[in-house]
């Protein structure tokens, strides 16, 4: 047989401290506001409930998108709304935003291949789509391709490479920039390979480069390692051609027109 209510004693006092050991936040900082809203207008207790529930999953969810914008490492600015789609008249924005929407491509573990001149907006295009994943609840790590060499070779000096690789899997999408700057060297490009094997089929990539495909031999040390690792890029892969004037150089043709 239940209590009566008048023999269960609630210490109100006690919530923040319990509310904090529940790890509930947003409860500690809004039942006091959802309570007087609740008695004003004749809220039960399950309308109340689920109001407070709904706040916590909000905030949980900004909280969560925080953390992995800081830890993406995308540029600042490169979103889609700075991304001019009319530079670049070869690239359709309904396409590319159906991309930034991830879900299926990214379950596949397929990849997107960016081509083009420097500063036709590869990046930018690529560090935008990074940003709508991680606002859509990805994981995305946005990195030049020469630095993640260099923490590849170190991991293979330390005998740790395996495990280097395996750490990258907890993200849903590789951001690589600048493929072609890697260095035709051995030792760099066959850890880049490794790479790029291990998440075939399991994690996508987003690569930029300036060389198309007939030109990677001078990023990988031979022709077996140049075809397989295009191979395995390829696969699976939307590809999207920028080819469009430099939005570097065209910004400082205006600039100059504009100066007396």
């Amino acid at each position: 047989m239940s209590k009566p209510s008048s023999d269960i004693t609630i210490d109100a006092a006690r919530l923040p401290v319990m509310l904090s050991s529940l790890r509930l936040p947003s409860f500690g900082q809004h039942w006091q506001g959802f309570a007087a809203r609740a008695d004003r207008e004749d809220w039960g207790a399950a309308r109340y409930l689920a109001a407070l529930c709904e706040h916590e999953i909000a905030d949980r969810d900004a909280r969560r998108i925080a953390r992995h914008l800081a830890e993406a490492g995308l540029p600042r600015g490169k979103t889609f709304s700075t991304f001019d789609f009319a530079a670049v008249p070869t690239i359709r924005k309904a396409h590319v935003m159906a991309l930034a929407d991830g879900d299926a491509w990214l379950d596949q573990g397929a990849n997107i291949l960016c081509f083009g001149p420097s500063g036709t907006g590869k990046s930018h295009a690529a560090a935008a789509i990074g940003h709508a994943l991680v606002e859509g609840g990805r994981r995305v790590l946005f990195i030049r391709t020469t630095d993640m060499v260099q923490k590849l070779q170190a991991a293979r000096r330390d005998l740790s490479l395996p495990a280097m690789i395996a750490k990258f899997d907890r993200f849903d999408c590789l951001i690589l920039d600048d493929l072609g700057y890697a260095s035709k060297d051995q030792a760099e490009t066959s850890v880049l390979f490794e790479l790029i094997a291990e998440r075939y089929e399991r994690r996508s990539l987003i690569v930029t480069c300036n060389q198309p495909f007939s030109e990677w031999n001078q990023i990988f040390p031979n022709a077996a390692m140049t075809i397989a690792a295009v191979d395995r890029l390829v696969h699976h892969a939307t590809i999207l051609e920028f080819n469009a004037e430099s939005y570097r150089r065209r910004t400082a043709a205006q600039n100059a027109e504009r100066t007396p």
